[in-house]
């Protein structure tokens, strides 16, 4: 399962934890402005904005699991099994498979209000990449410098949310998830006060404990609690070490440890990769599951023009700085 979230300070930053058992192999993926980028059911599309972020590369396709362009939109697919369902081609659509949805989206839009335009006309078909490869069940996270929407495709169509809080997980739907915060209105950062009864001398035994009632546990329900609470309530300095520092706090508040979520045997679910992109300057932050030292790829020091992609394996190993070498 993954996290998704937005962040402001100076800057806006936009990232994701990516949650699962094992590892197709990812790079930090550049896509210039002149490669070609070809889709199924629609015409390629030879320029288009360049792209930063996750993807594992197949074929010399970049299958991105969380980018962002060079205009400062973001984007990440999630896993929404159960809800997620891709429909049959139609005509007067652009019919574009799960798999393109991000490089599509990306590639063509500035901002949220361009991808909504784009949305009106998208339909999301049912199609794997290859046999290999089938179609992962997915739903939306898209992001520019001044709101979010979640893209969900269900049975009854494709469903468009403002984010207002600017956080993703995976089930239930987006409205759902939405409506289940009513029920910690009450959680606070303040010290609580004793409403419990006026008979009672009760008293606050510890630090924190406005919170008493925040989800811990790493279902997707709760981790969508717990990073809202964590992200709405989070304060950093606007610098950009601080503001990457806090957003990977944030994530931290949510990721998974090897050992807790068991899918069968000796198969668990971690947290592979979290990441940070800052929307306005175009750096791809990036932490693994092994390695916790912060690496960043700058797309603008990259050829933007070029015409090949530009792929970074990832540091996996720990990286230790010895203080009394």
């Amino acid at each position: 399962m993954c996290t998704a979230i937005t962040y402001k300070t100076k800057d806006h930053y936009f990232g994701r934890n990516l949650d699962l058992e094992y590892s197709y192999k990812e790079t930090v993926t550049i896509t210039p402005r002149n490669f070609p980028l070809s889709f199924r059911k629609t015409k390629s599309l030879e320029n288009h904005y360049a792209i930063i972020g996750m993807a594992y590369v197949y074929g010399n396709y970049p299958l991105y699991y969380d980018a962002i362009n060079e205009k400062g939109l973001g984007m990440a697919g999630l896993n929404f099994p159960g809800n997620a369902l891709y429909h049959e081609e139609e005509k007067d659509k652009d019919n574009i498979a799960p798999f393109e949805f991000i490089p599509w989206v990306l590639s063509q839009c500035a901002t949220v209000e361009e991808a909504k335009q784009l949305l009106s006309r998208i339909n999301i078909i049912r199609l794997n990449f290859n046999e290999q490869l089938p179609a992962s069940p997915l739903h939306w996270i898209i992001a520019d410098q001044k709101c979010s929407i979640v893209v969900e495709s269900v049975k009854e169509g494709l469903k468009i949310y403002e984010n207002p809080v600017g956080v993703l997980t995976n089930n239930p739907t987006f409205d759902m998830q939405l409506f289940n915060l009513n029920n910690y209105m009450h959680l606070s950062t303040e010290q609580p006060q004793n409403h419990f009864s006026k008979d009672l001398k009760l008293d606050t035994y510890s630090r924190g404990m406005g919170a008493l009632g925040l989800p811990g546990d790493l279902s997707s329900a709760s981790r969508f609690v717990k990073a809202t609470f964590t992200k709405m309530n989070s304060l950093s300095g606007d610098t950009e070490s601080r503001s990457i520092s806090q957003f990977f706090h944030i994530l931290g508040s949510v990721e998974q440890q090897r050992g807790c979520v068991r899918l069968g045997k000796d198969q668990y679910e971690i947290t592979i990769y979290s990441s940070c992109c800052n929307l306005d300057k175009g750096i791809y932050y990036y932490t693994t599951y092994e390695n916790s030292q912060i690496t960043a790829v700058d797309m603008h020091k990259e050829n933007l023009d070029g015409t090949d992609l530009v792929n970074y394996e990832l540091i996996k190993g720990q990286q230790i700085l010895f203080q009394n070498e």
